[in-house]
């Protein structure tokens, strides 16, 4: 059994990964921000845990996660709060959460960043440049740390049911995903172990998500 800690737990990656990794018997400690959040996320089979990454400080964070054999930040600001909201949760927010679990000795850390090629070709707002620059920020931040990190970048999110089906590579061509089977992505990593210290770029496709995990693994 594998002690999991969910940053963003309320979201809706976080919430599925909840679900999903409960099940699989892994003993998960859900992060989330407002009181009302915790029935909720105990419900899906989690230890719900209150804290706000706007209010706490490395050293606290770092008590909450104690114990902890990885951790998973899949918290975002969902486009709320405007350009500020998103460089203190997307961006601070993931520096709070690295620093802590440096300082709670956690060894594995997995991180759900954005696919660079989102909206290439399209009209977008400075909003949304903004949240691409700061999201390769925190990329470029945990790569440079020295946990036992891996990026997941997936496509563009959609909220229909998981196939449990798709493509990951060290680069590949642009495309959706469903939330679902980015969870299921996370979860297969939680459970193998042996990948570290990759970037891994994630669309719908044919392949059994275990897999398309295990062939990205070294020989």
């Amino acid at each position: 059994m594998t002690q999991v800690f969910i940053v963003g737990a309320a979201g809706k990656i976080g919430r599925l990964l909840v679900e999903q990794a409960s099940a699989r018997g892994h003993r998960v400690l859900a992060l989330h921000r407002a009181r009302g959040q915790g029935a909720d996320i105990a419900a899906l089979g989690a230890r719900p845990v209150q804290g706000d990454l706007l209010q706490l400080d490395a050293v606290a964070l770092a008590g909450l996660m104690q114990g902890s054999d990885v951790v998973v930040f899949s918290a975002g600001a969902g486009g709320k709060g405007g350009a500020a909201m998103t460089a203190a949760i997307d961006g601070r927010g993931l520096e709070l959460t690295v620093a802590a679990a440096q300082l709670a000795a956690v060894p594995r850390f997995l991180l759900v960043s954005a696919f660079p090629e989102a909206g290439r070709g399209t009209l977008r707002s400075d909003t949304f440049e903004h949240y691409m620059v700061v999201k390769k920020r925190a990329d470029v931040h945990l790569a440079g740390s020295l946990l036992d990190w891996v990026i997941l970048r997936p496509g563009t999110l959609t909220d229909e049911p998981g196939r449990g089906r798709v493509r990951a590579g060290l680069a590949i061509p642009y495309g959706n995903v469903a939330r679902a089977d980015v969870a299921a992505m996370l979860l297969a990593l939680i459970e193998h172990p042996p990948l570290r210290r990759c970037i891994i770029e994630l669309t719908e496709g044919d392949t059994p998500v275990f897999e398309a995990l295990q062939a990205l693994s070294p020989p």
